[in-house]
């Protein structure tokens, strides 16, 4: 069977607020399937304005607690970016990317299903590079 992408609608240009970018991430990660255990914090991180979009970059840092162990070892960051075009009608969706702090493949929600994955391989390669040095 083939895996359904699951993305949510997104806020148009006119309607779009910092807020409203940061609800609507949180919104697309509870689409994702992610085990219980996983536990992320979501922040804006800047505005960019460039001269056929505004661009605005948030992060979500993700970590797996345990009862023993409640500060993780490592943590994998996810950057996304939301792009309000200056090119198209402000009625037009916003468009959102997100990458991986370990890669620079830039990804679209309706072009990929985020893997629980990805994650593990961050906070496990940080895991054995602290242990080798």
């Amino acid at each position: 069977t083939k895996n359904v992408i699951k993305n949510i609608p997104w806020t148009t240009s006119k309607n779009f607020t910092v807020e409203r970018g940061w609800q609507q991430i949180e919104e697309l990660i509870s689409t994702w399937d992610i085990h219980e255990s996983w536990l992320h914090h979501s922040e804006f991180l800047e505005e960019e304005e460039l001269k056929d979009s505004k661009r605005y970059y948030y992060r979500t840092c993700w970590g797996l607690p345990t009862r023993r162990k409640p500060l993780p070892r490592a943590t994998a960051d996810v950057y996304f970016v939301i792009v309000i075009s200056k090119l198209k009608p402000d009625t037009a969706p916003v468009e959102v990317f997100y990458r991986l702090e370990s890669s620079r493949l830039i990804r679209r929600p309706e072009q990929y299903q985020f893997r629980e994955k990805w994650l593990q391989d961050i906070i496990e390669n940080k895991i054995a590079c602290a242990e080798r040095l």
